[in-house]
């Protein structure tokens, strides 16, 4: 806990001691995949976390298809330049005759601690959150435990942790009644006990899958994806208490899986699928962009991180390491999970 308040206070002294600015570059430093063969068919919603040896981690779900009850989540390490064959850590092994799919892990430290989050159920409208924990660096997990009724953990992109020791968990429903409502869910305990926070519940568009930023004066943004055919938003003065109505930003999504992350400059940085408009709608899955703000309010595109003709590059999760690079996870037309590393 104590590193990442320490990363807080870093980003709180960049801010107040110089102007935030848009770099003119990003290098793509690393382009590759995590594994070639593997023991499934498909795989989907990846995650990264830095290990305290300063090696990653990265984890997904895999299995013969979305929702097959065989899925389970599946990780992997790269260490000297090398990522491990991927090896299995959870499942949705319920009983001898009852197995249900997993779904969506993320990963999420604090108090020295590395915790992965996932789901587990039939489908996202009667799944369930799970937690494991492991004390060694993911080399081993804790038994898994189900989260309290109401509660389902980060739905796809990683909690914060504020100075304060506040956690949030960006998340959200999907409902049988085919309606989408996201909610932070709050802990002040270190995540003993979380209280569920609404974000503009009476607002008839389609969100999900938040992903949260930090500002100077203890600002946080909500990054949505939507059903809008842009990303919304939503703010935060008061330590993610309360929400402010949400709002189109200005960059373009086809209703797609997004992540972000606050740089120790200040500098906030958006993964996502890019979207044109016109007369016609130009979208999909085959273009992946890193965009940049100083403000979140303008973004400005940087570097495209795919750019095909077809296929699915989807599903990104997005972190900075203590080398201050930033390494980003996604599907790769869901036979592989694809590593970047950016510099700015």
């Amino acid at each position: 806990m104590m590193r990442y308040y320490l990363f807080l206070f870093i980003i709180a002294m960049a801010i107040s001691c110089q102007a935030v600015r848009i770099p003119k570059s990003c290098k793509i430093q690393t382009s590759e995949f995590i594994f070639g063969e593997a023991p499934f068919k498909q795989c989907h919603a990846a995650t990264i976390t830095e290990l305290k040896d300063g090696s990653l981690m990265a984890a997904w779900f895999g299995g013969a298809f979305e929702g097959s009850p065989d899925v389970g989540i599946w990780a992997s390490v790269k260490k000297d330049k090398v990522w491990s064959a991927p090896q299995q850590i959870a499942t949705g092994i319920i009983s001898d005759s009852v197995r249900f799919p997993c779904w969506n892990p993320v990963f999420f430290r604090s108090n020295g601690v590395l915790s992965l989050y996932y789901k587990v159920g039939p489908n996202p409208r009667e799944w369930w959150g799970m937690v494991m924990n492991s004390d060694d660096e993911g080399k081993s997990w804790s038994i898994p435990h189900k989260l309290p009724d109401g509660i389902l953990g980060p739905i796809k992109n990683k909690p914060i942790q504020l100075a304060s020791g506040v956690i949030l968990s960006p998340s959200s429903i999907e409902t049988k009644s085919d309606e989408w409502h996201s909610h932070i869910e709050r802990s002040s305990d270190g995540g003993k006990s979380w209280e569920k926070i609404e974000i503009d519940p009476q607002n008839p568009a389609k969100v999900i899958q938040p992903t949260l930023l930090v500002y100077p004066g203890g600002r946080i943004q909500a990054l949505l994806r939507s059903n809008q055919n842009n990303i919304m938003e939503s703010w935060s003065d008061d330590e993610g208490k309360s929400w402010s109505k949400l709002t189109k930003t200005k960059v373009l999504n086809p209703n797609s899986g997004i992540d972000a992350v606050t740089l120790r400059s200040g500098l906030q940085v958006l993964i996502y699928n890019p979207m044109q408009g016109g007369k016609e709608w130009v979208n999909g899955r085959n273009k992946l962009s890193v965009a940049v703000s100083t403000d979140g309010k303008t973004w400005k595109a940087i570097v495209m991180l795919e750019d095909q003709p077809t296929g699915e590059f989807s599903y990104p999760s997005v972190i900075q390491t203590s080398d201050n690079a930033v390494h980003v996870v996604y599907t790769a037309d869901r036979k592989s999970i694809k590593h970047v590393v950016l510099r700015f």
